[in-house]
This record gives structure tokens, C-alpha cells and sequence, in this order.
């Protein structure tokens, strides 16, 4: 009896329709079971990541109760029905001339590899940062550089290109063997049915339409996933018919998508009648501080040491691990002169904070007025310690510390004494020893009474990931590693973290005591502070910058001299007026203004916060969610009324006048 080979097997010659027919219904099925795979590796994927379902780890948003879910998953699998019946189709175009199988062997490529491919450079590259990763905040977690920003994944997309290669090569040898083993006379599969994609289109753009309008975490959570994001990311572009940058599907959408003047975030110009931004009217202008210019400083000038402490908390005063101080010299120095709590960090974010405390302005730019310059042209004798590169996003450049310093010791110079791997700029992190040996062999050596003395130390031993071989175990046994971070280790990462804290503390102990040893101390003015705080798991979220709160933003500002310090909150902008006073023998003044605070770019921010004394308020403008900080009272905004409604529309009205300044200057 004749046979014919099928699927690897011989049948007899009578089965083969039989055969055909179960070949047809097995390639019909397989383009959903073929989605349906890769969607739970994306699902599992962005939760394990993201915390997207679970919450923790970095996740702020997440879709967590049965009207989310139910939301999250509609969009989802409309998006997922989208792609995967335009892949498929795809699939059939182009192996219409090929085997019977070829379609399948095409859509796995496609729908399978390619997109599982993309989810492994996504999850690879994103890696080292926690929430809310868009393009914009990578940028800025690459201090503006988008070179660092691709830097910190480099090796990710080496390993990439070595997958790329291999998955090609494992293409053409699966064609060639399936080529062997299939039969060639398989019955071809027809054109895809119109009806399933038109229904999967009107439900996808429905949803697309909807869901961002419910101000629901669901909608952030759609935003994580591959195919939402390109599609309404398309959406969103074709839907910009007045070209302001703002369409109909996105969650930041354009209210007035016929009148260029109003969109999100679009600056408010004041006194024109015209509410442009949407937010709190038209602008009223408020007054801001005015910019401090060039300080000279002559007579008897003190010696300056400033200690910044990298993502330290401001609650670290008084904190206690397993019964040990975490800062015993910073508390004493508290003690015996003064010290402020809280102080805010405009931005949650290194680079732009440290421009902040050294050139006292919200948003300097290269060049402007800045401590460092002040020094200088004071007659001052500068040296800088840095366990971070500070050429990394524009800080030496912008304030001048490169240009200033007499002695300049950073983490690019001391490159081969790293904590870690990464070569990355913006990962590089060398240990406090390292800078107070170089301190030691250079300004340590001078003379200190022949001409003031201006030193800058930047210890990063609180950085992400907390722990490295230099930190020993001073207030805890068990500092965990990078890899064991995670929210289901959220007492262990505090306790590492606050072990690390404790490193930074003995080190500014030991420049406590070198300035004794010389004896200077009492002729030296020293200041300690954090470029900004941390969150550690506390409501479910590790890092900084990305929500708008005193642990992320919040840090301290302590000086070794009574009365020296105007009463908190202060902005790390105040810090150099707050210096100019003390160099001049002047009581301190308080702020002019109160401090304001901003996820992202000043002009395009996602949200805006502003403190009082014990009130910190916020606005999410993408959601138009307000938030009392101190009371946990979140709502959208409109909703609020008598003294809560006064103080969003004061800090609507401050993130207008900032912004309207800095154009008037020629920022952005």
C-alpha cells in the first residue's frame, strides 16, 4: 500500500485527507496559541518586573483589583488581537508562494521570536532602573546624555546581537529540516477572514479611546505592554491634527485638539485670558526668588568643606538599626550646630540636584554664577573628591568645578579603583576610602593657614545597590546583594541600605578628624547633605524621583555651627544663599519662596509638587490627581475645595511662574 509521509510519520495513502484536513485546523489554531504564549511571557514578565499585577518593586500604579484587571485585560487583548491578526496576515503575504507550512513557520518568526526578542531588549535594558522607565526618564537617568543612557545597556545589546545572529542561523537550518520532513503537496490556507480583524480594530480603538479617560492604573498599566504602546502610540500621532505633540489617545490627550494654544503642559501665558495648559485658570504670576549674581568674598574667610551623601534620607537623624546609631558624627555635628529637616531636592535626581545646591538656582545653565565660581574668584583654594564622575550629565560643566578646582579627584580618574563592573559614566562608584587617600596626598599635605581652603566630598556608598566589598557591616551582619533586591526582601534592603548610610556617616567622621588633626576645625565652615532621599519599599516602591514624597525627595541640611541654618523646609536651592550669608558673617534669611518640586523636565513634567511647613502638596498632570502628602488625601483635582483647593492652585500658579521665567531667560 502507498503512504505518504505527514508530520514526521507515514500514513496510509486513504488517512491522507484526513490528514490535510487536521493540517488545516492545527495552522488555523496556531497563530492564537502562538499569541496566547507570548502574551503570558509578557504578562509574567512585566509583573515580575514591574510589580504590574503584585505591586513592589517600582510600582506605583498597580492594576490591582477586579475592575483594573478586568479593564487592563479588555485593552490587552484587543491590542494583542490587533498585532496578532495583522502579523498573521502579514505571515500569509508573504509565504503565498512557499510550502503549505511556511505561513506558521513565518508568524513564529514574527509573532513569536521577533516579539519576544523585543521583550528581552526591553526588560535587559530597563534592568538597572525600577518605575516608570520612558524613554524621557532613561534620558535623565543619563543625566541628560542619551550615550550614557544606551551605555548603561551595553552589554544587553551586545548579547542582543550575538541573539540576532543566533536566532537567523536557528531560522534557516528549522526551514531547511521542516523543508525534509513536511510534505510538499499540504493543502494551501486560505486568505483570513475580515470579520475578526474589523472586530478586533473597533474594539482595540475603543478602548484605546476610553480607558485612558478613567484616570484608572489600568491605562498604566497598558502602558507598559508592547503592542498598547505602539498602537496608540500611532493613535495618538495621527489624531494630532492642530500639531501641539498631544492626540486623542493618549492618557496626557489633547482636550482642545483643534486650537494649537491649549494642550497639556503648554505654557501658560499670563494675563491673556486664556487657560492654555488647562490647569488652574489662566496664570496669575507669583513671586520667586531672584537669582543670586558672582559673590566676592574678602577679610577673614573660612574654611569650607562641603559633604554631600549620596540618596540619603532625611529621617536618617535619630534612625536606630538593630539598636546602633546609623549617623553617629552626622548627629553630633547636628548636635553641636545645626541642622534643617526637611530639605527638598527639586527633581529626585542627582545631576540636576547637585547644579541646584551649587549654583542655587531651580534650573542653571552653563555658566551662570555658581559657589565654585565664588571661591575661586575669592582667592580660595579648591579641591573636589568625588566617588561619581561629575562631568556626568553636565554638573562640572554647568557649575564649574573642572574649571575651578585647584585639585580634581573623581570617579573617572580613579576608574581602575570602581566598586563595580559597569563602565558606564553614570555607573561609576568608587568607595570613600579611595577619596580621603587622595584628599590626604593633596590638600590634606597644604598649608590651610597661608589661604582659605574650599574641599567638596561626594560619597556614594548609599547609592543603589547599597552594598559593595568596601562597606563592612557596621550596623547590620547581612547586607544583601544586588540580586536579592526585591520587595519580598524589603527589611533586608532597608538594613543593607541603612548599613551603607552608616559607611558614608564614618567616613564624614573621618574628615571631621582630619580637620581637627590640622587644626582648623574651628575656622572651618562644615556642611553635610543628600542630593536627595530614597524610597525603600515602604509603600511598595525602591528608589527616587518617580513619586512625589518627603522619603524620595526629602533629605537634610547640617552645619557645624549654631544659628546658621534659616528653619526647614529649605530647597537645595537655598543652600547658596544660605553659604553667601554665613561667608559674610550675616544671620541667615528665610527663603523668599517655598520648595517646589517636579518629576522630569520643569517644562514637561508628569507631576509638580510644592512644601509648607508640615504640608507637602502634589499634582499628577497626566492624571490630574492632587495629593494633601501629609494627610494621604489623593483626588482628582477639581474635586478639591477651601484651604486644600488654595494650595494646588498656589502650586499650579508656582510651576507656571517657573516655567514663564525660564523661558523669559531663554531655558526650556
Amino acid at each position: 500500500m502507498a503512504t505518504t509521509a505527514f508530520d514526521g510519520g507515514l500514513l496510509p495513502e486513504p488517512e491522507a485527507p484526513r490528514a490535510r484536513g487536521a493540517w488545516v485546523r492545527l495552522a488555523a489554531a496556531f497563530p492564537l496559541a502562538l499569541m496566547t504564549f507570548v502574551s503570558l511571557i509578557e504578562l509574567a514578565l512585566a509583573d515580575r518586573k514591574y510589580g504590574l499585577f503584585t505591586g513592589g518593586f517600582g510600582q506605583s500604579r498597580a492594576v490591582d483589583t477586579p475592575g483594573e484587571i478586568a479593564l487592563f485585560l479588555g485593552g490587552y487583548a484587543a491590542a494583542q488581537a490587533v498585532i496578532g491578526l495583522t502579523g498573521w496576515a502579514l505571515s500569509l503575504h508573504l509565504a503565498r508562494r512557499g510550502p503549505a507550512w511556511a505561513p506558521c513557520f513565518v508568524f513564529a518568526l514574527v509573532g513569536g521570536a521577533l516579539f519576544c526578542g523585543l521583550l528581552a531588549a526591553q526588560y535587559q535594558l530597563h534592568s538597572y532602573f525600577s518605575d516608570a522607565v520612558g524613554f524621557a526618564l532613561l534620558k535623565q537617568l543619563g543625566g541628560g546624555s542619551l550615550v550614557d543612557a544606551i551605555l548603561f545597556g551595553l552589554s544587553e545589546i551586545g548579547m542582543a546581537v550575538l541573539a540576532l545572529a543566533a536566532l537567523a542561523a536557528g531560522a534557516w537550518a528549522a526551514w531547511k529540516l521542516l523543508a525534509r520532513l513536511l510534505p510538499p503537496d499540504l493543502p494551501r490556507l486560505g486568505a483570513p477572514r475580515r470579520s475578526p480583524y474589523v472586530a478586533a480594530i473597533v474594539l482595540f480603538l475603543a478602548a484605546a479611546f476610553a480607558i485612558p479617560r478613567t484616570g484608572n492604573d489600568a491605562a498604566f498599566g497598558l502602558n507598559r505592554t508592547l503592542a498598547w504602546q505602539a498602537l496608540t502610540g500611532t493613535l495618538d500621532l495621527a489624531s494630532d491634527v492642530d500639531r501641539d505633540g498631544y492626540g486623542l489617545f493618549g492618557i496626557q490627550h489633547d482636550t482642545a485638539p483643534f486650537d494649537g494654544r491649549r494642550h497639556p503642559l503648554a505654557l501658560d501665558v499670563p494675563g491673556n485670558g486664556v487657560d492654555e495648559d488647562g490647569y488652574g485658570g489662566d496664570l496669575a504670576l507669583v513671586p520667586l526668588a531672584a537669582p543670586l549674581g558672582p559673590q566676592v568674598f574678602t577679610g577673614d574667610r573660612p574654611h569650607v568643606v562641603i559633604v554631600v551623601m549620596e540618596s540619603t534620607r532625611g529621617d536618617v537623624l535619630g534612625k536606630r538599626i538593630n539598636g546602633k546609631p546609623v549617623a553617629p558624627n552626622l548627629e553630633a555635628l547636628a548636635a553641636a550646630g545645626s541642622v534643617a529637616y526637611p530639605a527638598y531636592s527639586h527633581v529626585g535626581f542627582t545631576t540636576e540636584s547637585l547644579k541646584s545646591i551649587f549654583s542655587g538656582q531651580l534650573a542653571p545653565r552653563a555658566g551662570d554664577p555658581s559657589l565654585f565660581r565664588d571661591l575661586k574668584a575669592s582667592g580660595y583654594r579648591i579641591g573636589m573628591f568625588s566617588g561619581q564622575p561629575e562631568d556626568f550629565g553636565g554638573i562640572s560643566e554647568t557649575v564649574g568645578m573642572r574649571e575651578s578646582a585647584d585639585v580634581y579627584v573623581d570617579a573617572e580618574g580613579l576608574r581602575d579603583k570602581r566598586a563595580f563592573d559597569f563602565a558606564a559614566q553614570g555607573s561609576l562608584l568608587v568607595d570613600e576610602s579611595h577619596l580621603l587617600a587622595a584628599f590626604d596626598r593633596t590638600l590634606g599635605e597644604e598649608d590651610w593657614q597661608a589661604r582659605p581652603h574650599f574641599a567638596y566630598f561626594n560619597f556614594q556608598s548609599p547609592h543603589f545597590p547599597y552594598h559593595h566589598d568596601g562597606v563592612p557591616a557596621r550596623v547590620t551582619d547581612a547586607p544583601i546583594e544586588r540580586g536579592a533586591i526585591g520587595a519580598a526582601r524589603a527589611e533586608d534592603v532597608q538594613a543593607t541600605y541603612w548599613n551603607a548610610v552608616a559607611n558614608a556617616d564614618a567616613w564624614l567622621g573621618e574628615v571631621v578628624r582630619r580637620l581637627k588633626a590640622k587644626g582648623v576645625w574651628d575656622d572651618t565652615l562644615l556642611i553635610v547633605t543628600g542630593d536627595h532621599g530614597e524610597d525603600l519599599f515602604e509603600d511598595g516602591f525602591l528608589g527616587h524621583g518617580h513619586v512625589i514624597n518627603t522619603r524620595q525627595f526629602g533629605t537634610m541640611l547640617v552645619a557645624n555651627r549654631p544659628d546658621l541654618l534659616p528653619p526647614a523646609p529649605l530647597a537645595l536651592a537655598d543652600y547658596r544663599a544660605i553659604l553667601t550669608a554665613a561667608l559674610r558673617g550675616e544671620s541667615p534669611s528665610a527663603p523668599a519662596a517655598a520648595p517646589f518640586l517636579h518629576i522630569g523636565p520643569l517644562d514637561t513634567p508628569t507631576a509638580i509638587g510644592l512644601a509648607g511647613k508640615g504640608t507637602l502638596t502634589s499634582l499628577r498632570l497626566d492624571t490630574g490627581e492632587a495629593c494633601l502628602v501629609e494627610r494621604g488625601e489623593c483626588a482628582p483635582h477639581t474635586t478639591f475645595t477651601g484651604a486644600a483647593k488654595a494650595r494646588i492652585e498656589a502650586l499650579i500658579a508656582r510651576w507656571g511662574s517657573e516655567r514663564w521665567r525660564a523661558r523669559q531667560r531663554g531655558g526650556r
